[in-house]
């Protein structure tokens, strides 16, 4: 394949920032060893940071290669909808009403199975959650996930290897999670127009292996470390908090689900947001934090990645064209881990003529890869950016990301391939 100087440029810049990811854990140890500098090393390992940071270089690299006007104009250009999206749908996710509803329903669920206490909660967490995500979209079961598990048990002392493989875990599960329906899934999202797949040859097609993969993968974690799971007492509905309203409640689960609704048209979703949050600060005592920076840190990250990756299609399209039906299925879980998963699956969508085997496979391979590194799956972001404060030194280590989604990415590939 030929390509351009300037292709050329956008390629390496998008290796660095994939190299810049994986170095992250690296600077905020530069943080904590060289304080005099700390600020900058910390911006540095911010890991929302890295792709918002490698788009400003690709731009000013576009305007001295390209021009301005062709640089302007190619920023204006992209689609910046998902990030705007995953900010707001984040922050209404987060907030203790819809918190504590998600946190009541697990709890009723849980108390269903023979083990009782924190490890059946900690297994209906890592199966409902991620599957609830085929509804309320992956961003903010992600959001819930992370949050609930944060609270009750990422701050108790858990070991390292335990929060590893629960990180690995979720974001795999909620990779695939979200395949039960045909617009809750990022990359499912990208062809369910072009291919004409609906919700219900979703869920016959890939979601009830999902839930089954879902299920294996979170039954797994919860028995492998389950003495430790056993020892945590179950911790109790938080105290000192006004009871949350029921109408009150309602009124949030409602602006949510305008969100989900109108996920695809920013101008409406943005103005339903603003409305939320004038009726969160009338109710401010009903209310925690609103995780506004985490929101605006992730939005930043898929804002670069889209700036970033629109210069990587003539590379990747023919890349994924040139494999088989049999191969594609490895190849794309391989290249979404350096790349979002829904950018793979889009870039299927614009080719003509595809096998109906060759469809299943990319984006079966698109969503068991997209729990194996932050850029992965859109709503990767999301999860790391709420727990990474509980892991040392305030970082997630990508490498051990990697090997702890390893085995639960093997369960999933084995569900979509062999069932």
């Amino acid at each position: 394949m030929s390509a351009t100087p300037f292709q050329i440029a956008c390629a390496a810049l998008f290796a660095l920032a994939i190299g810049h990811t994986f170095a992250s854990k690296y600077f905020e140890h530069l943080a904590h060893r060289h304080p005099r500098h700390a600020g900058l090393w910390h911006l540095l390992g911010e890991v929302e940071v890295v792709f918002g940071f490698w788009a400003l270089v690709l731009a000013l690299v576009m305007l001295a290669m390209e021009g301005y006007q062709a640089a302007v104009d190619y920023v204006d250009t992209r689609n910046y909808t998902e990030p705007l999206f995953v900010f707001a749908v984040m922050v209404i996710a987060a907030t203790r009403p819809v918190l504590q509803s998600a946190a009541a329903l697990i709890q009723g669920i849980s108390l269903l199975f023979p083990a009782r206490g924190s490890l059946s909660y900690f297994f209906v967490v890592m199966v409902l959650v991620p599957l609830m995500g085929s509804f309320i979209t992956e961003p903010a079961a992600m959001t819930l996930a992370a949050l609930i598990l944060g609270e009750r048990f990422f701050a108790r002392g858990l070991s390292s290897q335990l929060k590893y493989a629960t990180l690995g875990v979720l974001l795999v599960n909620v990779s695939i999670g979200g395949t039960l329906t045909s617009f809750a899934a990022p990359p499912v999202l990208m062809v369910a127009t072009a291919w004409g797949w609906d919700t219900s040859f979703m869920a016959a097609t890939f979601g009830w292996k999902a839930a089954v993969a879902v299920a294996v993968n979170a039954a797994g974690l919860a028995m492998w470390f389950h003495k430790e799971l056993m020892s945590l007492p179950l911790l109790p509905e938080a105290e000192g908090h006004t009871p949350v309203p029921v109408h009150l409640v309602l009124v949030h689960l409602l602006f949510l689900a305008g969100v989900v609704v109108f996920a695809h048209h920013p101008a409406i979703f943005m103005g339903l947001f603003l409305f939320f949050l004038g009726i969160a600060h009338a109710y401010e005592r009903h209310q925690d934090r609103l995780i506004l920076k985490e929101g605006l840190l992730v939005a930043f990250f898929l804002a670069g990645l889209v700036v970033l990756g629109g210069q990587q299609q003539w590379w990747l399209q023919p890349l994924l064209m040139r494999m088989s039906s049999d191969v594609v299925f490895v190849g794309a879980l391989a290249l979404t881990a350096f790349t979002d998963n829904a950018a793979l699956t889009y870039l299927g969508s614009l080719v003509q003529g595809l096998t109906d085997s060759f469809k299943y496979a990319l984006v079966a391979g698109a969503v068991t890869g997209g729990g194996l590194t932050i850029i992965a799956n859109a709503p990767n972001p999301a999860g790391i950016a709420i727990l990474r404060e509980h892991f040392d030194e305030g970082a997630v280590n990508p490498a051990g990301l990697l090997l702890s989604a390893l085995l639960p990415t093997l369960v999933a590939a084995l569900a979509f391939r062999v069932l």
